[in-house]
């Protein structure tokens, strides 16, 4: 005989604390009181349905109180009474839940991002939040239940992620804000609540001496002339290494010396003056792959660039750790710290030619051709310096 449950009291739930581990506190016929090792008390129901076990979500204490909680739970039992499942009926008298207006506002943005970035996106939200608080009015989602469900991530170590989905959901918050499905975006509540990140910075070698050895083996690779031209570029142009893969003959203009691209991160158009010594190389790749299509097509088609490892696992074979030295985005960090402290350009220059968020002493965002004259020179200088770095020898 199954052992009774004592209903819970309004005491007991005004009183219960957090525990080491998450704490249940069962009121019966399925409604139980859900309490987070951060203090959050959660209202969960337990049911099943066509033979499978399922839980839903009512809300959170003090805003739903024990007796509001009950009633939820027994509109909800109504309702599998009549062969409706609560956690996806459509009955007019529903919100819309948090699925729900998370999924619309994905179908509305996504065809603005990278197809990877629209698809890691909904994976993040379909495996950290739809699962928690998926089923619930969006309208009625408070700060202490998405406090709870974030730090569920991060006990698994992933912090990174917490935040992450910390701002996927305000975005979503501030949609549903916008076109009248919620009154306010809750995760504002939760600055500072997180654990903070602990930035990984990737290797990177900022002391020209150690910079000229690596310089002389790049420049001295024998392999595929595609990935020979494409590290002869990749510290000269020091953009994203994404977007030296996917350049395109269409975007590079030889004659000015200058290579145009939207950048993808930001969706914003760039500018890339070319170095003489740039134009060389750029001359010499032409021949082998030009007049259109990708600078550097992948050797199985013509279709894609080279893949995202190449420049990486071509510096591994020359003996380079890409683990301890420098990455192929490690060049980046190098542009920026020596053209700053060592060849005293303008950091505004720099941070431009980064495609970085800059913007003037008024606010506005810098448009691409701006210091386009400076940053030409600056390109030019830094192509020199490197010149001279690789043929430095101790």
């Amino acid at each position: 005989m199954p052992r009774r449950t004592i209903p819970l009291t309004d005491i007991q739930v005004k009183n219960a604390k957090p525990k080491e581990k998450e704490l249940k506190l069962f009121d019966g016929k399925g409604l139980y009181l859900l309490i987070t090792t951060s203090g959050g008390k959660l209202w969960r129901l337990k049911y099943r349905f066509k033979g499978k076990e399922k839980k839903l979500s009512l809300g959170s204490y003090p805003e739903i109180s024990l007796l509001g909680a009950r009633h939820k739970r027994d509109e909800a039992r109504e309702l599998i009474a009549q062969g409706i499942d609560p956690r996806s009926q459509k009955h007019e008298k529903r919100n819309e839940n948090f699925e729900e207006v998370a999924r619309e506002w994905h179908n509305r943005f996504s065809a603005q991002w990278v197809e990877k970035t629209a698809k890691k996106i909904l994976k993040q939200l379909e495996r950290n939040a739809f699962e928690i608080i998926g089923d619930q009015a969006i309208k009625e989602i408070t700060s202490p239940e998405l406090l709870a469900m974030l730090r569920r991530i991060e006990a698994r170590g992933a912090v990174y992620t917490a935040h992450r989905i910390r701002g996927i959901c305000g975005q979503i918050f501030r949609y549903a804000v916008a076109t009248g499905k919620a009154e306010r975006d809750p995760t504002a509540d939760l600055k500072g609540a997180l654990a903070p990140i602990k930035t990984k910075h990737r290797p990177a070698v900022t002391d020209p001496k150690e910079l000229s050895g690596l310089l002389r083996m790049i420049y001295s690779y024998q392999g595929y002339p595609l990935v020979n031209g494409a590290l002869r570029l990749l510290p000269m142009l020091f953009v994203r290494p994404g977007e030296l893969r996917a350049m395109r003959w269409q975007d590079v203009d030889l004659k000015k010396g200058q290579w145009s691209f939207l950048v993808n991160k930001t969706k914003t158009p760039h500018i890339v003056p070319l170095a003489k010594q740039a134009v060389t190389v750029l001359k010499e790749l032409y021949t082998l792959t030009g007049p259109k299509g990708y600078v550097f097509p992948s050797a199985r088609t013509n279709d894609r660039p080279i893949s995202d490892m190449t420049m990486n696992a071509a510096m591994r074979r020359m003996g380079i750790d890409t683990k301890t030295e420098i990455t192929s985005h490690g060049f980046r960090a190098v542009a920026r710290t020596i053209l700053d402290e060592v060849l005293g350009f303008r950091p505004e220059y720099i941070e431009h030619q980064l495609a970085h968020a800059v913007r003037d002493p008024l606010g506005r965002a810098y448009n691409r051709t701006a210091h386009l004259p400076e940053r030409r020179e600056m390109m030019q200088a830094w192509a020199d310096y490197l010149d001279q770095l690789a043929k430095y020898d101790k």
